[in-house]
């Protein structure tokens, strides 16, 4: 745990430095606050001569009235002790929530970038609530630990070094009635440390399980809604905010049982030197100053014991926090880039799948055997029952995944010799709904490249078919979209999807089924943008309605993770196998063997009005 929070603070060290310092000022303050009050009480109330170094100090001070003087400058020295410890904890505090607010702000960005890292398979086996709970319950329970619980502690330790030290100094048999108590608070607190832990972990985790179950709802309202299941869905939110409840008093009721025993502790050692007090006092062996700032040493000694027994508690909150933030920093699921990557280059030849496997689980394959090729500029297209792999052969090609077997080239070079980042910048996805971040069309647009220029931006949505409709839009290309804000229709987004592989210009394309949720009207708008988009590139695109892919190249048909066939739109028609079979299925009119320009056309023809 220790060396995830110095790592953390070592960027803050002149910062802490200033803390530590204005700790170690207030620490003083606190030893030196009795000491005032013992003045008065032995030198000025009881008659008793000063001790020498203090006499020698102040005894130009002393000329008329000796006792009214040293009360004086002994009330003068309270206030003055009282303003030093208030601007040293003011100077403290100020650092300190700056340093645990950016102490925060890196373990932020350190745990999101290394979850942007990640390998999509961590995604399909983990939780998003889960990963929401780390980088933001867990990074601020660090944040405080961090910036304020570790010199606390070290403060603490200093404090009670020289309070015993005092105390030994003041009345030894005193200090050891202090010290006989501690070892047993000390065993008491590490048997509560581990039961806080194993509490506060247990209530990490349903917490975790709220926030998945909330974000599930939420972003399935809309089925929530339409099957009229709101009250299902509160059950299960139900379910998990009373198990976390549940954890949550069981920790509260260890956590309890803390102050109760200490409080108890203290009073108990209280009551004994006060007794041991009063009878020295009467025998003449202390004085009535010696025994208040003792008394005070004692209530403040046991108060940094306490401190850090209560302070057991925000550890094991830290430690837990560690745990789940360095659990997933270790996470080792992430695409991997060879030390010797080199850069790709622009596509020549084209792209082969050699004898490629695949398997999410391990007993599971998706792909067993799939061996294709496509030429640069070609057109191929992806089709196959449900569950055949097209999705998989897609999300390949980017390294999504990285084959189990077999290897993926491009112009001869295979993928995973490729630095990533250029490679995946030499592609463009469009996906079946396409997601719209929010912010405003412009900025949705250039995400396919960050440094576009308005114009760049502007002329990529004219291709796409987009700008009509963003110009008619309330602030044009400065409309806000994404959750939230202004809401587009499939076809809108999709045009705005395709606009933003237009302005990334990559020269492999990859469709994944990008009309299939589409209307026919919206169908044909999109797919007007896409055949402008697929001009001059390699394009490799997932079909369900086998006419998008009828003029293609190659059609490549998989069934059970193996290449079934392979060929033109009219080779296997003739071979009258399996894509036959798919095409006789999906066609029952003989007019839609047309080509799907000529579909188009008559499409336009016939929503036209009668006296065009």
């Amino acid at each position: 745990m220790f060396g995830l929070i110095r790592d953390l603070i070592r960027p803050y060290r002149a910062a802490l430095s200033v803390v530590l310092v204005a700790m170690l000022v207030q620490t003083a303050a606190a030893l030196a606050a009795p000491w005032p009050l013992k003045v008065i009480l032995d030198s000025v109330v009881s008659h008793r001569p000063l001790p020498k170094w203090l006499a020698h100090l102040i005894e130009p001070l002393m000329l008329n009235q000796p006792q009214m003087r040293l009360a004086t400058l002994a009330a003068l020295a309270l206030v003055a002790i009282a303003l030093i410890g208030a601007i040293a904890s003011y100077i403290q505090n100020y650092y300190t929530e700056s340093v645990g607010q950016w102490i925060a702000h890196d373990l932020r960005m350190r745990t999101y970038h290394h979850l942007q890292k990640l390998s999509l398979s961590y995604y399909d086996s983990h939780q998003t609530g889960a990963m929401l709970s780390t980088i933001t319950d867990d990074v601020d329970t660090i944040q405080q630990f961090a910036s304020s619980s570790t010199l606390g502690i070290a403060v603490d330790l200093l404090t009670i070094v020289c309070m015993v030290g005092l105390m030994f100094w003041l009345n030894w048999d005193f200090a050891l009635i202090a010290l006989g108590l501690t070892p047993f608070l000390l065993l008491f607190v590490s048997r509560f440390k581990r039961a806080v832990k194993q509490a506060t972990h247990e209530v990490r985790k349903k917490q975790s399980n709220i926030v998945s179950a909330v974000q599930q709802g939420l972003e399935s309202m809309r089925v929530v809604q339409a099957f009229g299941q709101e009250e299902l869905e509160q059950k299960q939110l139900e379910v998990v905010s009373k198990a976390s409840v549940q954890a949550a008093l069981r920790a509260r009721r260890i956590k309890s049982s803390l102050s109760p025993v200490v409080n108890v502790a203290v009073a108990a050692c209280t009551g004994i030197v006060l007794a041991r007090g009063a009878a020295l006092i009467m025998r003449g062996a202390m004085t009535v100053g010696d025994l208040t700032v003792f008394l005070a040493y004692l209530s403040r000694f046991f108060k940094p014991v306490e401190d850090l027994a209560k302070m057991s508690n925000t550890m094991a909150q830290a430690a837990v926090g560690v745990e789940r933030v360095q659990a997933l920093l270790q996470t080792d699921v992430i695409t991997p880039e060879r030390a010797d990557a080199v850069d790709p280059p622009p596509l020549t030849e084209g792209l082969i799948f050699d004898h490629v496997a695949f398997h999410y689980q391990p007993d599971q394959p998706v792909l067993k055997d799939v061996s294709f090729a496509v030429k640069a500029g070609e057109m191929v297209g992806i089709v196959g029952p449900t569950g055949s792999g097209k999705s998989t052969v897609m999300s390949l090609i980017p390294r999504f995944y990285d084959p189990t077997n077999g290897t993926i080239r491009i112009d001869g070079t295979d993928v995973a010799d490729l630095k990533l980042q250029p490679f995946r910048n030499q592609v463009g996805y469009v996906l079946q709904d396409t997601v719209l971040f929010r912010g405003t069309v412009a900025e949705n647009i250039a995400f396919g490249r960050p440094g576009a220029t308005r114009e760049e931006v502007i002329a990529a949505a004219k291709a796409a078919n987009a700008d009509e409709f963003i110009q008619k839009m309330s602030a044009g290309y400065d409309t806000m979209v994404g959750e939230g804000a202004q809401a587009l229709s499939g076809g809108q987004r999709q045009r705005i999807g395709i606009a933003r592989v237009f302005v990334r210009n990559s020269s492999i394309l990859l469709l994944d089924e990008p009309t299939a949720a589409l209307d026919s009207e919206s169908e044909r708008t999109v797919i007007e943008a896409l055949e402008e988009l697929m001009k001059n590139r390699t394009v490799i695109m997932i079909a369900h309605r086998l006419s998008t892919i009828r003029d293609a190249d190659k059609i490549v048909v998989l069934k059970d993770g193996v290449v079934a066939e392979q060929g033109t739109h009219d080779e296997l028609m003739t071979v009258n196998g399996l894509y036959a079979e798919m095409h006789r299925t999906q066609f029952t009119d003989s007019s839609l063997h047309e080509s799907p320009s000529m579909l188009r056309a008559k499409r336009a023809l016939q929503a036209a009005p009668a006296n065009s």
